[in-house]
């Protein structure tokens, strides 16, 4: 993956609005400064002072500048910006999105926004002066100013897996997290759990509130109280699966079964119940959500709701593409079918092991 060196537009070049409500000239005269200043915050230049860019993007905004599609050729990349960077989580996503740049011999940008849930100016200016022919941020989003910029130079942009409402025009590709977390709670209840833990991601997190609340549908649906001690948030880092991990099945009245919010934490808890001596799945039933190429080659195979990443990422650059092409798509909101996957990390509780604790002792005792 690299990037195309792309020279910028000139700065006396013409520009005319997408809607006719302002002229370059318009917006110079509004700022105070010449045409081709305007020009250079247009292309990202960073010759201009901080005020009169601020001054200028405000403008921009306020008038509902939008740069004419054709006007400028863009480069042939794709600005992929992740939340975070740092699993093979990411690397199902950079793949699917790969798949679709190659057909189109366009290249990746990679970016990551340090944990932050929208990028920071600095990437902003970065990709207005790259000019990509379209952006794809995963887990992250753009506050409205951001918005407001790239939608102004014409570079479309889509959410991938959005971590928030990305909002009804914002286009967003996701998975069917609701059902997700039905199907994994049906499943260990219909082996007879119903004990079930939860180790959930960042409770802000769209996608973690869905999946927590079709483990709640399943279990109302089953007539199981739902018990609010039993579900945890963690950061969908193994960590987080081993730290929370071990305080659920530290408790004397442990879950028989627990559901993690992805695969990594379901390996944290791995660790957590071997430090405990619990046997996966004769003394707890594990099941996680991703379908990451670990599931399979861990020790024992992991139970998880399948989430099409890679699928889910050649359709935000498909859309991405055809936004850049004027296609306007029939909706701008998809989500791709999840679907739970058996293996041998979920069977059915020890017929003595409702209520036990850690090392399989009896509570209270």
């Amino acid at each position: 993956m690299s990037a195309t060196s792309v020279q910028p537009p000139r700065d006396d070049q013409p520009e005319t609005p997408g809607d006719g409500t302002a002229t370059l000239a318009e917006i110079a005269r509004a700022a105070g400064v010449s045409a081709p200043t305007v020009s250079k915050v247009l292309n990202g230049r960073g010759d201009v002072a901080p005020a009169t860019r601020s001054r200028v993007e405000e403008l921009l905004r306020r008038h509902g500048y939008q740069r004419r599609r054709g006007s400028v050729q863009p480069a042939p990349l794709i600005d992929l910006v992740f939340h975070e960077l740092e699993s093979s989580w990411a690397m199902e996503v950079i793949r699917g999105v790969e798949n679709v740049a190659r057909q189109e011999s366009l290249n990746v940008v990679l970016s990551e926004s340090a944990g932050r849930l929208s990028p920071g100016q600095t990437w902003v200016d970065g990709v207005l002066a790259r000019r990509p022919t379209g952006v794809i941020l995963v887990l992250s989003g753009l506050d409205p100013a951001q918005r407001a910029q790239l939608t102004s130079r014409d570079i479309p942009f889509v959410v991938l897996d959005p971590a928030g409402d990305p909002g009804e025009d914002v286009p967003a590709i996701g998975a069917t997290n609701w059902q997700g977390g039905l199907a994994a709670t049906r499943h260990l209840l219909e082996l007879g759990h119903r004990r079930i833990g939860v180790i959930g991601g960042p409770s802000g997190m769209m996608c973690n509130r869905a999946r927590i609340d079709g483990y709640r549908a399943a279990l109302e649906t089953a007539g199981v109280d739902y018990d609010p001690d039993l579900v945890r948030s963690g950061d969908f880092h193994h960590e987080a699966g081993y730290t929370v991990g071990l305080e659920l099945l530290r408790r004397p009245d442990r879950p028989t079964a627990v559901f993690t919010g992805n695969d990594l934490q379901a390996l944290g808890l791995y660790e957590a119940a071997r430090e405990l001596g619990l046997r996966i799945p004769q003394d707890l039933s594990v099941v996680g959500f991703d379908d990451l190429p670990l599931a399979r080659w861990i020790s024992p195979p992991l139970t998880t709701v399948r989430q099409p990443l890679t699928e889910m990422a050649e359709a935000a650059a498909r859309l991405v593409l055809d936004l850049s092409r004027g296609k306007q798509p029939s909706t701008l909101r998809v989500d791709l079918a999840t679907r739970l996957v058996e293996r041998a990390s979920s069977a059915p509780p020890r017929a003595d092991g409702e209520g036990r604790g850690p090392a399989g002792e009896q509570a209270g005792e």
